[in-house]
């Protein structure tokens, strides 16, 4: 392969490579599980499918937010590659529990234990990234690879439940992802992680739930980089929840065109994500993705305004999609520069915990106003905060703090 050829390819590096193949087995199998769940919660409550996945998903990002900094304190004294097995072992046993579910409740309270367990399992995972990879370059390829991979999983964890529905029931959807968490398990089994210095300890429990929520609120650089996440948010909220009424109901086209809408901004996000590394090269973080940013209100108000057919629609979520991956794919290195080996647990944790609270914000609020005010008024709005996000980003985040921290092993 032609990445393998290249110095700084985060590949040739074999804990890597084992660790983003966990990765991208459980995404896989996550996005199966997503599908099963929607045919389980039809299956249970027929009509009211719709309101049991909504909960579902609503129960999930409340585990995120909250979740993320408890597990995070809770984990900081456990060796990195014993934890991140055993949450993929608790999260395999919990989604094969799908299999015996016959109540709603039920489902909610497996819903909170897998996405209790990624709650600590992916900044754990994020946070121990850089310390696999110490050269910026290899990092930088590596958050591509791995941005890559959300936005893969979510065009081609459709089709593939689809091809596997046709030889099994969807009960066997939440086997395959048992099965795919084990695999993951097994490949971080199989790596050596660098072993990680504990933090200090705090002056109380308390403290150290906060520690790394209170260090990111405190650096001005995560300050810009929340803001740029309420943004993100916005657009991301408009694309998710809105693409199937713009589809269906404005437009009048049949549910395949819905998968094309959210695979025009996948495939937005994918074409800014293979170019990241080498804007990077030229172009400093902060205008990049304050110029990312800037895509999400233009590409708002070009929906509110100009998008009056499907073709419209395509051209402008492939513009947000970019836009959402010039700002995402960015942050790791953002966060990995604000802290020391020790607090970047902590900091990672804040990451996932914010930017997932933006998110629980605004889908309700996309979707609640898309129902009362139309779409085009609600996109105006999400433009509105979308753009004031990006203003108080830039204005948080000083300019004299854009400049490349390279990483070495001394700030291992």
């Amino acid at each position: 392969m032609f990445i393998c050829r290249d110095d700084h390819s985060p590949l040739r590096n074999a804990t890597y490579r084992r660790l983003f193949s966990a990765q991208l087995i459980a995404l896989v199998g996550t996005g199966l599980t997503t599908v099963a769940l929607t045919l389980l919660a039809y299956d249970l409550a027929d009509r009211n499918a719709g309101a049991v996945v909504g909960i579902a998903l609503a129960l999930k990002m409340v585990v995120y937010v909250f979740g993320a900094p408890l597990i995070t304190a809770l984990a900081t004294r456990l060796p990195r590659r014993r934890l991140l097995v055993t949450l993929d072992l608790l999260r395999a046993a919990t989604v094969v529990g799908m299999l015996f579910v016959t109540e709603v409740w039920q489902v909610y309270v497996l819903i909170v234990l897998v996405n209790a367990c990624s709650a600590g399992f992916t900044p754990t995972f994020q946070a121990a990234i850089p310390d696999v990879l110490d050269d910026e370059p290899a990092y930088t390829r590596a958050l591509s690879l791995s941005r890559l991979a959300y936005e893969l999983e979510g065009l081609l964890s459709p089709a593939l439940a689809a091809a596997l529905l046709a030889f099994m029931s969807y009960s066997g959807l939440f086997a395959v992802n048992g099965i795919a968490f084990l695999c993951s398990a097994a490949l971080v089994l199989s790596t050596r992680l660098p072993a990680r210095r504990p933090a200090p300890d705090a002056a109380s429990w308390r403290a150290r739930v906060t520690a790394g929520t209170r260090q990111y609120l405190a650096t001005p650089r995560l300050r810009g980089l929340l803001a740029l996440n309420v943004a993100v948010a916005a657009a991301s909220a408009t694309v998710v929840v809105n693409s199937v009424v713009y589809v269906r109901d404005q437009f009048g086209r049949d549910a395949a065109d819905v998968a094309w809408a959210l695979g025009a901004a996948g495939a937005g996000a994918m074409v800014a994500a293979l170019l990241l590394p080498r804007l990077l090269k030229r172009v400093h973080d902060r205008t990049l993705m304050l110029a990312g940013g800037a895509l999400l209100p233009l590409g708002l108000a070009l929906a509110a305004t100009v998008v009056s057919g499907f073709a419209g629609l395509l051209a402008v979520w492939l513009l947000l999609g970019a836009g959402l991956s010039l700002v995402q794919t960015p942050s790791g290195l953002l966060v990995t520069r604000s802290g020391s080996e020790q607090e970047r647990p902590g900091l990672f944790a804040a990451q996932f915990s914010l930017s997932h609270a933006c998110w629980l914000a605004t889908y309700p609020v996309a979707g609640v106003l898309g129902v009362a005010l139309g779409l085009a008024t609600t996109a105006w709005l999400l433009a509105a905060l979308a753009a004031a996000a990006v203003v108080a980003a830039a204005l948080l985040w000083p300019a004299a703090a854009r400049g490349h921290v390279r990483l070495s092993p001394a700030r291992r």
